[in-house]
């Protein structure tokens, strides 16, 4: 099952408790103060893996707690730390505090680690007081609380080119086509129940990734039909392909009410750039005009079938060309991507 949204409590260990004692040793004939310090608890951390897709790890398993420091001993020794408790989520997650909303951090790339509740200070021991004037201190400190927090973790998958449309505009076929992902197909409205990835791979080892979401139809921004539970996994791209069926018979229509759903539920999708793409040719009559749509803010305009293959090539590589000055308007200067 894809789970792209979980809530979680996590804490950090509890910090040892410093120790009172004191030595008796040869050649120091009034003793002294030897208590160490406890050890500090463990954080609680987020490590992205690519190995993983989905956060169904934590879809029932909410309480998560790290090991708490062990309390100081004689003879001046320091418990142990305890150790860090590490979960692990799919690059692309995004951690937020529940109860504040504010955004903890970003996984952006495999490896990245991001700590979420650190664990509490260990406490000192009676050693750690002595002074010139308290020379054999019976003060010593608790371990502090490790820190609590309700934190949701969201999904937002990694992809460079977004694929929108109405159910049935060809989206899953389309995917299937130009890459190896194998995408639910069939001949009803939303077959794709959800999000799915799939790697282009071009001449010259060039490479991009697609995402296709489930279909959006009106008041999806609202709640209705599934795209609207999955357009956060087309935000972080930098470019969309909006997906017109050739057979439709208004697609100005379709265009301008998928480019307003956009809009209404994020404004960083509205200012993507975005390309026309009009699918299913293979059901248009050769004899006839091409489809046509006005998109004066559209990088390109292409016509396209999954079945036949004709204008995919041109599709792609108008893709390649638009994530390459995407990149470059960010000011990267790496090529190889």
């Amino acid at each position: 099952m894809f789970i792209d949204s979980v809530t979680i409590e996590v804490e950090g260990g509890r910090g040892g408790s410093g120790a009172e004692a004191f030595r008796r040793e040869k050649g120091v004939p009034r003793g002294g103060p030897a208590g160490g310090d406890g050890g500090d608890g463990g954080d609680v951390v987020l490590v992205a893996d690519e190995g993983l897709a989905t956060l169904s790890d934590y879809r029932y398993n909410r309480h998560h707690r790290a090991e708490r420091g062990r309390h100081g001993e004689g003879s001046k020794r320091t418990g142990r730390s305890g150790c860090d408790l590490e979960l692990r989520v799919p690059p692309g997650t995004i951690a937020v505090d529940d109860g504040s909303g504010e955004v903890l951090g970003e996984m952006l790339a495999a490896d990245v680690r991001l700590i979420v509740a650190r664990g509490g200070r260990g406490g000192r021991g009676n050693a750690s007081f002595t002074s010139p004037t308290h020379q054999a201190p019976r003060r010593w400190e608790p371990g502090g609380d490790g820190e609590r927090r309700v934190v949701r973790l969201e999904l937002k998958l990694l992809a460079d080119v977004g694929l929108v449309g109405e159910p049935n505009a060809g989206k899953s076929t389309l995917l299937s086509r130009i890459s190896r992902a194998r995408p639910k197909i069939a001949e009803y409205p939303f077959t794709t129940l959800t999000p799915n990835l799939g790697v282009v791979e071009l001449p010259d080892f060039r490479s991009f990734v697609v995402a296709d979401i489930p279909g959006i139809i009106e008041g999806a921004h609202r709640g209705r039909g599934l795209g609207h539970r999955f357009l956060r996994h087309i935000e972080r791209t930098r470019a969309l392909a909006i997906l017109l069926p050739a057979d439709d018979e208004n697609p100005a229509s379709v265009l301008a009410g998928l480019r307003e759903e956009l809009a209404r539920y994020s404004a960083v999708l509205a200012e993507l750039p975005y390309a026309v793409v009009f699918s299913k040719m293979d059901l248009h009559p050769s004899d006839t005009a091409r489809p046509a749509v006005d998109a004066p803010g559209a990088w390109g305009t292409y016509h396209v079938s999954a079945v036949t293959g004709a204008g995919l090539k041109a599709l792609l590589e108008g893709c390649w060309s638009q994530l390459r000055a995407a990149r470059r308007a960010a000011g990267s200067t790496d090529d190889l991507w």
